[in-house]
Parts: C-alpha cells; structure tokens; sequence
C-alpha cells in the first residue's frame, strides 16, 4: 500500500539542533513532527497504557494481541505481538508507531520506514525511564498537561514508598523471572532497581546482563531472604513451580515463609502502573512498614 507523505522525516543528518517537535527515541534515532500525529498504533501494553493515561482513547487505531488494560484496550484492532501482521498495522494509517525495543524487529522498522510510517522506539533500562517516557510521549501528541500530571504522581508515589522504606536494614531478594531455566533480573533491568527502592538487595546485583540465568550453588551462597513470583494472566510463575521452592529448606526465605506473589501485569509493564507494582513488591519486601498488603505470600 503505498503511503503519502505525512510531514514526518527521520534521520536527518542535517539539522544541527533539536526543535521542539524533534524528538530523539531510545534506539537514538532522530525524528522530527510537523504535525501532531492522530492515528496511533502501540506494539506494547505499556506503551498502550500510557497512551490510555493521557486520554488518548480515540487516536489508539491499533494495539498488541497483549493489551488488555484498561477495558477499552480489548476493543481495539490487534496487530499481534513480536510479530505484528505488516498488512494489518499499514492499513491502519497510522501517523506513528510506538514499539519496544527488546523485541521490534529491524526488518519491521525498515518497512515501515519505507512507506513513510514514523516509528519511535522505547526502551527502559531504569525505574526513572518510565515517567519520562510518558513525558515525551505527551509532547509527542500534544498532551504534555496530562503526561506531566502522570509523570508526577509516578514520582511522588515513588518517594512515599522510599520514606517508608529507607531506614529499613535490606533485605535479601530474589525475583524469579523464569523457573527453568532460573532466570532473574540484574543490574540493566528496571525491575532490579525497584527491588532497591522498595528496600531489597537483589540476589543478582553482580551480573553482567539485564536477564541473567542462575545456578541454584549461586542462589543457596546468596541466600535470599525474599523470594518473589509474578503473576498473571500472560506471565506467571505457576503456583506448582513456585511450591518446588519448599524443598530448598537451607534457604531463609523459605525458613521464614517468604515466598510472594506480585501481579506480572504491574511489575514487568514499564508504563503508569508501575508505581503500583512497586508498592506491592516493597510490601513483600517490608510488610512491617505497611497497614495491608496487596501481594500474596504461598500457603
């Protein structure tokens, strides 16, 4: 399908300086905005769910086979996941196109930009990415009023927990991405730093990569003193696997009945709801501190 030009140029070496509708996306490409684009497709539930925040209803066109949040995000055209249908998201006529980094294909990025389609690429690698993306995200389609009110409720959410927390000693936390192989989250990875801000030492704070791979010698010489589970609809730890745990009994997290479920759909979306994945997981961490807690610990 061919397209018409929509007023959106990328990559271009010849501007010196960054206007205000030229914005800069996380796989450092440069794109600038004649327009404010009103035909969005969104390649993420957390991107989906920030465009949601800012009252963006009627300019989502188009959105993953895993957005389900909030209710109005099922009613709209699914363009699948990893691997969007291409025929599906061009006869969207999108002005803009929001993808994740980890899994946006380059030759999807290519095609696109063949047919004058603009993509802008997120990508969080900390906890403080999440409410600049919702900024930059505003002032992409013109409402920075509400991205910055979103944006500074993240925030202030954040420092609330922190306070409740930082007097607090650490405790040791494990976070069980994956059971098997053991995969968890290191240094890279905004989970890891939400494990520090919800008043946790992360089991893994020495690996070398975002999503490390674990041996169980490494987990019994670390000794977490929490373990945590995500669940939900799409990622989840199944309750069978998380009960396995039992039979390491040298470990003080399973001594001490520390085994908790966090909803997958707050913790592992980098978008508005972050901040309640945070206060779930700093209530596994540290339920002392709080009235009630939302996680849930194993029988």
């Amino acid at each position: 399908m061919k397209r018409r030009q929509q007023g959106i140029l990328t990559g271009m070496p010849f501007m010196a300086n960054i206007t205000p509708r030229t914005f800069v996306d996380d796989a450092g490409r440069k794109l600038f905005f004649a327009k404010t684009p009103i035909r969005v497709v969104s390649l993420a539930p957390s991107i989906t769910e920030m465009l949601f925040s800012l009252g963006l209803d009627e300019q989502i066109v188009g959105v993953t086979d895993y957005c389900d949040f909030p209710a109005g995000a099922k009613a709209k055209t699914k363009v699948g996941y990893s691997n969007p249908n291409v025929e599906t998201l061009v006869a969207l006529q999108p002005d803009l196109v929001l993808a994740p980094r980890e899994f946006f294909r380059a030759d999807l990025q290519a095609k696109l930009e063949q047919l004058k389609i603009p993509v802008f690429v997120f990508d969080a690698r900390t906890f403080e990415d999440i409410p600049l993306h919702v900024q930059t995200l505003g002032r992409i389609v013109d409402r920075s009023t509400e991205a910055n009110a979103v944006a500074r409720a993240i925030r202030q959410r954040t420092a609330e927990i922190r306070r409740k927390v930082e007097a607090l000693s650490p405790k040791r936390v494990l976070y069980v991405l994956n059971s098997q192989p053991l995969i968890t989250v290191g240094p890279g990875s905004f989970i890891h730093q939400m494990i520090g801000i919800a008043g946790g030492t992360n089991v893994a704070a020495t690996a070398t990569v975002p999503y490390p791979r674990l041996s169980m010698e490494t987990v019994l010489k670390e000794d977490p003193e929490v373990l945590v589970f995500p669940v939900g609809d799409v990622e989840s730890i199944p309750r069978s696997e998380q009960q396995q745990w039992q039979r390491w009994a040298s470990l003080s997290a399973v001594k001490q009945g520390r085994l908790h479920e966090v909803s997958s759909n707050l913790l592992n979306r980098p978008g508005p709801r972050i901040v309640e994945g945070l206060e779930q997981l700093a209530k596994a961490i540290h339920p002392e501190v709080f009235e009630s807690g939302t996680s849930s610990s194993l029988p």
